[in-house]
């Protein structure tokens, strides 16, 4: 049974990652988005959040994604009169989104995911040797 608890805890990690890898794919692929409209808002960075769950079943915790916030922080400006999207002074807002910071949090992700694979995996290799010296 502990064998299935420490699978059943890492796959909740791969989830839980996986979906954050999306929400950080979705900021960088808007990070150079801008309003439609005139004083229009762009994008607006999200953040993913982690609840903690209980596996009553398997009488685990795990973790799962949670919330995806928006960040409050202002958005950048830049003077761009032919922009569509515009104001009166010329001014576009641009999407809070900063490349660099995305890059290390998908990395630091990446990072997460890979970790909670070779869990899986070393789980695995256990219990095929566990197997292996039963029959023995």
């Amino acid at each position: 049974m502990d064998f299935l608890r420490s699978i059943a805890i890492a796959a909740s990690g791969l989830k839980a990652q996986a979906g954050r890898i999306r929400v950080i794919s979705e900021n960088l692929a808007n990070a150079d988005s801008t309003a439609a409209k005139p004083g229009g808002d762009p994008y607006r960075r999200k953040i993913a959040t982690f609840q903690h769950k209980l596996d009553r079943e398997l009488e685990a915790d795990t973790v799962a994604l949670g919330r995806v916030a928006k960040d409050k922080t202002p958005f950048k400006s830049r003077y761009e009169p032919g922009n569509p999207g515009a104001d009166a002074t010329g001014n576009v807002k641009l999407p809070n989104v900063d490349p660099l910071v995305e890059q290390m949090d998908m990395r630091q992700a990446q990072r997460s995911y890979e970790a909670n694979l070779n869990v899986i995996g070393a789980t695995r290799r256990m219990l095929s040797r566990t197997i292996e010296i039963l029959r023995a």
